[in-house]
């Protein structure tokens, strides 16, 4: 009777078995809309400085961690030190999840001051995915010729003599406003010639003596000009920035922090040195589908986490210290909500 009663359950239970077999699988309405498609990455400069190879190297291993493994294109926009990308992925990318994008991470700031009619942008509205480095082991250097009249920080502070002439692209970059803000801030021997289109040419220029040295990334010359870190390099660094300690591998050489002379400087210094905890920073236009934000931003941190991410980023030489969206935001916050007399004299 046992035997009985159970075959007609037993018989039951296959077909229900068979039955969810055959089902179709439920739909993935992301995964459904990249199949097939491309991701669009914008990149702010042209080739070969570091934004640019942060983005390749983050465009062969995005891809695989969005559902649908769509493909990932990048597309060179330079122009305004990246000014010109940032307004066309916050105006004109469409909002549908296929563009994203990476910038000068002081264009947040540019966004906050609400001080150049070029600004087209609220950073608060993008949709943020993160940064690759928040600048952990990272440094922005002041590079030298080793021929200049400069030799070190402290001949930085002397006055009288010829100034160190350092090159840079447009308003708003980097390399620029740094050396605005310590020319002033810390009252250092320095003059600007702007004007470059991107982080070769200031390379070169570098090389070739037309400038005696700028500030950049350490990320950035580990990657696109490592013979400016080896013993006998014809530069070498005389001081640092965003950094509250020096770097273990240039302990010689000063922080800013160090050398300001009073609070008021400490504290300019600290406001200006916010942004570098977002150090490469990737976005996606605002009021995208909150479905493929999410997707977007979860793969962006599950790219960062790919051990063969890790290795790539290893061999050339870049810094991987994520940050995610809401560490992002959050830090975009706290930087609209600096005392205002700070945030007037960056203006």
């Amino acid at each position: 009777m046992l035997k009985r009663s159970a075959a007609p359950a037993l018989s039951m239970a296959a077909a229900l078995g068979l039955m969810a077999a055959m089902a179709p699988a439920k739909a993935d309405p992301v995964s459904d809309f990249y199949r097939g498609k491309n991701i669009q990455l914008i990149v702010g400069y042209g080739p070969g400085g570091g934004y640019d190879v942060y983005a390749r190297l983050m465009a062969r291993f995005f891809g695989k961690h969005v559902p649908g493994a769509p493909n990932v294109v990048v597309q060179n926009m330079p122009g305004a030190g990246s000014l010109r990308a940032a307004n066309y992925i916050y105006v004109t990318a469409p909002r549908d999840g296929t563009v994203i994008g990476t910038f000068a991470r002081n264009m947040p700031l540019l966004g906050v001051l609400h001080d150049n009619p070029n600004v087209q942008f609220d950073p608060r509205k993008f949709t943020w995915l993160g940064s690759p480095s928040s600048a952990e082991n990272d440094a922005y250097l002041l590079f030298a010729n080793k021929d200049a009249a400069i030799k070190s920080a402290a001949d930085l502070l002397k006055k009288g003599g010829p100034p160190l002439v350092l090159g840079g692209t447009a308003e708003g970059a980097t390399g620029n406003d740094v050396t605005i803000l310590l020319k002033d801030a810390l009252d250092l021997n320095l003059k600007m010639i702007a004007g470059y289109p991107d982080s070769g040419a200031l390379f070169l220029a570098a090389d070739r003596k037309e400038i005696d040295g700028r500030f950049v990334g350490l990320s950035a010359v580990s990657s696109s000009k490592p013979d400016w870190l080896k013993p006998d390099s014809q530069m070498h660094v005389l001081m640092q920035f965003a950094r509250k300690t020096r770097h273990k591998d240039f302990p010689d050489a000063p922080t800013a922090r160090e050398m300001a002379p009073n609070p008021r400087a400490l504290a300019l210094v600290e406001l200006a040195e916010i942004p570098y905890s977002l150090s490469r920073p990737f976005v996606a236009p605002p009021a995208l589908p909150a479905d493929r934000a999410a997707a977007l931003q979860k793969a962006f941190l599950d790219a960062n986490a790919d051990p063969e991410y890790l290795t790539e980023a290893n061999k050339i030489g870049v810094d991987v210290s994520p940050v995610g969206a809401k560490e992002a935001a959050e830090m975009i916050e706290k930087l609209a909500a600096a005392p205002p007399d700070l945030l007037e004299y960056i203006k």
